[in-house]
């Protein structure tokens, strides 16, 4: 199997951090994050819709995108973009009939902000490339730092904003990273090869 089938194969889930929500309510809300394949033709190759949501609400995502996967140097490079009235597709990552109402059309590139997988073990490790993804939050305007652990049945990620002057965390968690278990595999909606 390809890397990159072996690798889209391990994120195409619906996320929960459940466990560690029940262990620690105080430090960690109970969020589920979706990675739902999209149709081969959207970017003629691997991509998939995500969005992150809060279990109570799962019709008002806090953060929704698109994500074009390539193959490149043993590495898989994720590609991300943003989406033109992202709220009119809310729900899509657990909604195949909204989900198929997404076009091309709606996708917005965002630069300096892609993710870089490598193999790790049974599964992968990711970072966002460089320190130019910048996220305006609080009235200052701030890099992301991303790192990720993925397997078959787990996603493990630690995203920080760090400020662009003094490097000092603005947001993110202070409390370590989030840990999700996959309660649903959407494995079965990939390719099984690729030409």
């Amino acid at each position: 199997m390809s890397l990159i089938l072996r690798f889209s194969r391990c994120i195409a889930g619906d996320f929960s951090n459940a466990k560690q929500t029940i262990a620690d309510p105080k430090n960690f809300a109970h969020i589920r994050i979706f990675f739902r394949p999209l149709p081969f033709e959207f970017f003629q190759g691997i991509g998939f819709y995500s969005e992150q949501t809060y279990d109570y609400d799962l019709w008002s995502p806090y953060r929704q995108g698109l994500h074009r996967l390539v193959e490149q140097n043993d590495e898989i490079y994720i590609e991300n973009y943003g989406i033109k009235d992202a709220y009119l597709y809310a729900g899509a990552g657990h909604n195949l009939d909204i989900l198929r109402t997404l076009t091309p059309i709606v996708t917005e590139r965002r630069y300096h902000c892609s993710m870089i997988f490598q193999p790790f073990g049974n599964g992968f490790q990711g970072r966002v490339e460089g320190n130019q993804c910048l996220i305006e939050r609080n009235g200052r305007q701030t890099y992301l730092v991303s790192d990720v652990e993925l397997t078959e049945t787990t996603w493990v990620s630690l995203d920080r904003g760090m400020d662009i002057n003094t490097d000092e965390q603005v947001w993110g968690s202070v409390h370590g990273p989030l840990r999700f278990e996959k309660r649903q595999s959407f494995a079965d909606e990939l390719p099984t090869q690729i030409e």
